[in-house]
């Protein structure tokens, strides 16, 4: 929920109006105080159930924005943590909020796309929280290749999916609401701001993954709670770069 800490709707309106560089740039101070931040229950259930599949030497936070996920990798993670972003505002609130303490693994943020790069053979570990969105479907197979490089062989992608709302309920409805706004805002504004929330459905996102070379399976999120029909709200999905061990 939004508090009174976080923007205001005019600031909203110009982060909506501008890139998303630019527009996360300009949010990154009040980002924490926004619907928008991943939840401490779903970072702490990617947590445990990545746990019991380490222990990990170096991990990757993908699109890290203020650092949310930066917390879990430093549990799991014996020598390095690496968040990336390409919006610097956004690295310069992570960058206050979270430092290498002693005993515990040390801490790089860097500016860079996610769909380029600049890793080879780097990470025993990659996450990412709600960064999907930012990704048309067409740029997303470029963007696994390049998490597999990242990855060492055996290296594990991993990142939560919540299932979808049920087809006509108010979540359905507002979702597709969003997604419409955004895509006449893109139609008739320059630059754009991709964001949209129907454009990574489990089955074919697993398809891209096989296709870029990783082992792909999912795990439930058991903490996060079940639907009516006793199926989890939202799954792990865990990709693995052949070398290792298969994704179970």
């Amino acid at each position: 929920m939004f508090t009174t800490r976080g923007p205001a709707f005019h600031e909203l309106a110009v982060q909506a109006l501008s890139s998303v560089e630019r527009g996360y740039d300009l949010l990154a101070p009040k980002f924490d105080h926004t619907p928008f931040r991943t939840p401490d229950a779903v970072l702490a259930a990617v947590r445990d159930a990545l746990t019991p599949l380490g222990p990990f030497r170096r991990g990757l936070d993908l699109c890290c924005g203020t650092g949310a996920g930066l917390g879990v990798l430093t549990g799991l993670c014996q020598e390095r943590v690496t968040g990336v972003d390409f919006s610097s505002g956004m690295l310069r609130v992570a960058g206050a909020a979270h430092r290498a303490v002693p005993g515990g693994p040390a801490l790089d943020l860097v500016r860079a796309d996610a769909r380029a790069l600049p890793f080879l053979d780097a990470f025993d570990l990659v996450v990412s929280f709600g960064a999907a969105g930012h990704f048309l479907p067409a740029e997303r197979p470029a963007l696994f290749a390049g998490v597999r490089a990242a990855l060492r062989p055996g290296g594990l992608l991993a990142f939560p999916v919540a299932a979808p709302p049920r087809v006509g309920s108010a979540p359905y409805w507002a979702l597709a609401g969003f997604d419409a706004a955004m895509r006449l805002r893109n139609a008739l504004w320059r630059p754009p701001f991709v964001m949209y929330y129907r454009t990574f459905p489990l089955p074919r996102v697993r398809a891209e993954l096989a296709a870029a070379g990783f082992s792909v399976g999912t795990v439930p999120l058991t903490a996060l709670g079940t639907l009516p029909d006793g199926s989890p709200r939202c799954r792990l999905v865990l990709a693995r770069r052949p070398g290792g061990k298969p994704a179970s």
